[in-house]
């Protein structure tokens, strides 16, 4: 049946058939110019929303990198492999993750992934228990792999998790098949997962600032006017411990520049959260 020449809805999708077939022409174009097309599909009523969303984020995860990406170093949750089985299962069961790296003496020496369903058999019973006999290898891979590569390397070897290695060798984060495939298709909740992520940093009314660890110091520069420099760090956190010279515990605090950090929270691995508030210089005795 012919289409009615006279239809407007006719010619708006014919013309974008003809846009998209000299599209696949041969003719080079961009990729801003590949996703005006595909939204003008969308617009066209050709493709819904969540479908151009998992096309613009297949195409995304070709211009990532795994340091774009993936969890950082403080963040990961380790195991050492002369834990005892109490002590790992309640790392286990506190984290809620399924897999685990195992760490020697120290944390760049990785020996293995470690699988929760793989301690299954000693439950309730942790006689005979050697963390070391139930390791997977560890996948190692550097910053810079981009995002679809890692992804074909996952589906060929069946690995679910890799750990990032940096150029002097040793671990700067962690990455997932589900943090790559996030990018593609959003978010993924599974029973684990707050419900509201945390606010790395929000006004407390009363001027000061509630600051996560985490926080980039690119942000915090935005939020506060500050004018710190994130070469060498790029937390508050990694900033705010290094003028300490020490990992901080709660309560103790330190001027940087114009402003008060004020430990809030921390464990004994990291200091998590701050109370920043500006440096009281009326209370400083003046140089004579």
């Amino acid at each position: 049946m012919n289409e009615d020449p006279g239809s407007t809805g006719g010619l708006a999708h014919r013309s974008w058939w003809d846009r998209l077939g000299h599209m696949f022409s041969g003719e080079p174009r961009n990729r801003d110019e590949l996703i005006e097309e595909l939204r003008t599909a969308r617009a066209n009523g050709l493709l819904s929303n969540d479908t151009l969303t998992m096309v613009e984020g297949a195409i995304k995860v070709t211009e990532l990198s795994v340091d774009d990406v993936m969890v950082p170093r403080a963040q990961i949750v380790m195991v050492p492999t002369d834990g005892t089985l109490h002590e790992v299962l309640a790392t286990v069961v506190e984290s809620g993750h399924s897999r685990f790296p195992v760490h020697g003496e120290d944390k760049d020496e990785i020996l293995g992934i470690l699988l929760a369903k793989d301690l299954l058999k000693y439950f309730g019973d942790g006689e005979g228990c050697d963390i070391s006999s139930l390791l997977r290898p560890a996948v190692l891979i550097p910053e810079s792999m981009r995002l679809n590569v890692l992804l074909a390397e996952f589906r060929r070897s069946r690995n679910h998790m890799a750990l990032v290695i940096d150029e002097y060798g040793g671990v700067a984060g962690l990455i997932t098949i589900e943090d790559v495939l996030e990018q593609i298709v959003g978010e993924i909740d599974d029973e684990h997962d707050d419900e509201e992520e945390p606010q790395l940093m929000r006004a407390t009314g009363d001027g000061a600032f509630d600051v996560g660890a985490l926080t980039t110091i690119e942000d915090f520069n935005e939020e506060t006017g500050a004018s710190f420099s994130d070469e060498e760090f790029d937390t508050v956190g990694g900033m705010v411990t290094s003028e300490f010279g020490h990992l901080p515990e709660v309560g103790e605090e330190v001027a940087i520049g114009d402003f008060l950090f004020h430990v809030t929270e921390a464990d004994d691995r990291r200091v998590q959260r701050f109370r920043v508030t500006l440096v009281d210089r009326t209370s400083e005795t003046p140089t004579p």
